[in-house]
């Protein structure tokens, strides 16, 4: 697959500055993350990979708002947000960032369009507003005929597909992917790369993708390599 070309000159969305997670296991300290600094600007398709116990899944619950650093600073458009409280960290997650699991995290008896809707359930967007962004936002990820089927009877790239509408209907600044190929056939895999890539080619959206497999996070336009807590390589 082509890579669209990278916004070098877009400004910084967000940046971590020397961070450090340390964690306690009994009398026994590690560092997680040791030292990390990086800047992901917008507009951008960044990879972050790694093998398994490398740091990047803290890494991601740094970036997605999931958890405080240690120490160093976490700036969100140049504002620092590295050590709210748990109520400032979810104001700011629901507004600013859009999250899609590996894990599809769908309500089970609940239809596509409810799904998609969850994100304005406590916003002061009206139910009929809230309705509209849904159906729009599924009918982008081409499950317009999908409206009313709960989760058991869609494929597994179709409840992905819901949970990225679901992820954009906030319109959020960054789009948080966590393996979110890892319960798909190849073909479905396939399919919601594509639709990444549409997002960030065709709407400028950026999109920061987590994954332990590296034929992926090839695709791509900057890769980050996590090894032992530490950024290995930039790939750009």
């Amino acid at each position: 697959m082509i890579k669209s070309p990278s916004p070098k000159n877009s400004p910084v969305i967000l940046e971590l500055r020397d961070v450090v997670k340390t964690y306690t296991s009994g009398n026994t300290q590690f560092n997680a993350l040791d030292g990390v600094s990086l800047q992901i600007r917008k507009g951008e398709f960044v990879s972050i990979t790694g093998p398994s116990g490398s740091g990047k899944s803290t890494l991601m619950h740094i970036i997605g708002l999931l958890d405080n650093p240690t120490s160093g600073q976490v700036l969100l458009e140049e504002q620092d947000i590295s050590h709210l409280n748990e109520n400032e960290m979810a104001k700011v997650r629901n507004v600013t960032l859009g999250f899609v699991f590996q894990q599809f995290n769908l309500l089970p008896k609940t239809s596509s369009l409810e799904n998609a809707m969850l994100p304005l359930l406590y916003s002061d967007v009206p139910k009929p507003a809230r309705e509209g962004l849904a159906i729009e936002m599924l009918t982008k990820v081409g499950l317009d005929q999908k409206l009313k089927n709960t989760p058991a009877q869609l494929s597994g790239g179709q409840q992905q597909r819901v949970a990225i509408a679901r992820a954009l209907i906030n319109d959020p600044k960054i789009i948080l992917a966590d393996e979110p190929t890892g319960n798909l056939d190849s073909k479905s895999g396939t399919e919601v790369m594509k639709l990444f890539h549409h997002l960030h080619e065709k709407e400028g959206r950026t999109i920061v993708l987590v994954t332990h497999d590296p034929e992926l996070a090839q695709q791509a336009n900057r890769v980050i390599i996590i090894k032992d807590g530490k950024v290995s390589t930039e790939n750009k």
